[in-house]
């Protein structure tokens, strides 16, 4: 990455907030999380390890059904998100990861199950109390969302002047706090059009922690990326999780990177879990559809060609569609 640990994440930065209010010191653990994958209670869908009894979860989802109109996204999926791990949520493109995300963060509701982050049900709470909760999530999305009018210092100062009554100096240090964490204090003057596709990935995971939120959602973090600002979020991404005691949920197709740094991972499509486990475990299923998606073969399972009649019969159809 080209910086070290310590200039990231100075052990001396006081930049973490909890519900809008200054804390103090940071204590900036180096050690990689030991946290289990699993929660206590959890009831696999399908799997390739058994989930071990481990510290509660911060996210439990049961018996998850969505659909876009007569698409069926999510069908009876049971999810086990254990606290101050890093579990990534994998699968082709199209599969519902997104969807996820929106449906944990309450922009969906779904057709049936529950949804309980922290203990609250997501599927059944108000306005004010669902606004709330999301104060204490942080999202990254897979644009970045940068706002275009407003600089980098402004991206990320802006959640701490919306939901905050914090005086402009002390807006100031934490802004200036979290993008040294992310190695773009330097960048602060720069508008979103100046920035390469990596930074601005940096300055909206800056903006994402701004608060100090309990978990980061993170939308295909590594999409677009050239292999140096990949690593760079990557790096970042598993840091930040450890660093801050944070609860890190990651989708994404991107297999090497995404197992590199994940405590736990799901693999999903065709509406259900198609495997579940450690990244070792996953490594170690043979199953012809997960060794497909996970080692990137061109056959199985997974056709090429979308569902169509038989090409011969097709040409042979009089029309112009």
């Amino acid at each position: 990455m080209g910086r070290g640990d310590s200039e990231y994440f100075p052990a001396d930065s006081p930049w973490h907030l909890r519900d809008g209010v200054p804390i103090g010191d940071a204590t900036l653990d180096a050690a990689s999380s030991s946290a289990a994958s699993g929660c206590a209670g959890a009831v696999p869908v399908a799997t390739v390890a058994p989930l071990p009894t481990a510290r509660d979860c911060l996210v439990r989802i049961r018996g998850l059904s969505f659909s876009h109109g007569s698409r069926k996204i999510f069908d009876r999926v049971d999810l086990d998100l254990p606290r101050g791990a890093v579990t990534a949520v994998m699968g082709p493109s199209g599969t519902g990861k997104t969807t996820l995300l929106r449906l944990i963060s309450g922009q969906l509701r779904p057709d049936a199950g529950t949804i309980e982050v922290d203990g609250e049900p997501v599927q059944s709470l108000g306005r004010a109390a669902l606004y709330n909760l999301r104060r204490r999530m942080g999202m990254l999305f897979q644009s970045g969302a940068l706002l275009t009018d407003l600089n980098v210092f402004d991206n990320v100062a802006y959640p701490l002047r919306e939901h905050t009554d914090l005086n402009p100096a002390l807006v100031r240090k934490l802004v200036l706090l979290k993008l040294e964490a992310v190695g773009l204090r330097g960048a602060r003057d720069l508008m979103p059009s100046e920035l390469s596709g990596g930074m601005a990935r940096r300055v909206a995971l800056a903006r994402a922690i701004a608060l100090d939120p309990m978990m980061i959602l993170y939308d295909e973090p590594f999409t677009g990326q050239d292999p140096i600002s990949m690593g760079v979020l990557v790096t970042l991404i598993r840091q930040l999780n450890d660093a801050s005691h944070l609860t890190s949920i990651v989708v994404s197709h991107d297999v090497r990177e995404t197992a590199s740094i994940a405590d736990f991972i799901y693999v999903i499509a065709g509406g259900r879990v198609m495997a579940q486990g450690t990244p070792v475990a996953i490594t170690a299923e043979r199953s012809a559809w997960v060794r497909q998606f996970m080692d990137g073969l061109p056959n199985g399972p997974v056709h090429f060609h979308y569902p169509a009649p038989a090409l011969a019969a097709d040409l042979l159809t009089r029309g112009l569609g």
